[in-house]
């Protein structure tokens, strides 16, 4: 009983999964982080662009003969 109790208080093996979970966490915390301004900066271009190109005049289709 002795040793089980010697070879729970040294097993490491909890401590290294939750370092991994806080990593993990710590990851996908960064890439959401990240993904908001860059999503809003690229719909916020996007509609710049298409505003641009709808005021464009259209081409004239007619085709003229000398």
């Amino acid at each position: 009983m002795v040793e089980m109790v010697k070879q729970f208080v040294n097993d490491e093996t909890a401590a290294v999964t939750v370092d991994w979970v806080v990593l993990t966490a710590a990851i996908v915390f960064l890439g959401v982080a990240i993904a908001i301004p860059v999503g809003t900066e690229t719909n916020t271009l996007a509609q710049k662009i298409g505003t641009n190109v709808g005021a464009m005049p259209a081409p004239s289709t007619e085709i003229e003969f000398d």
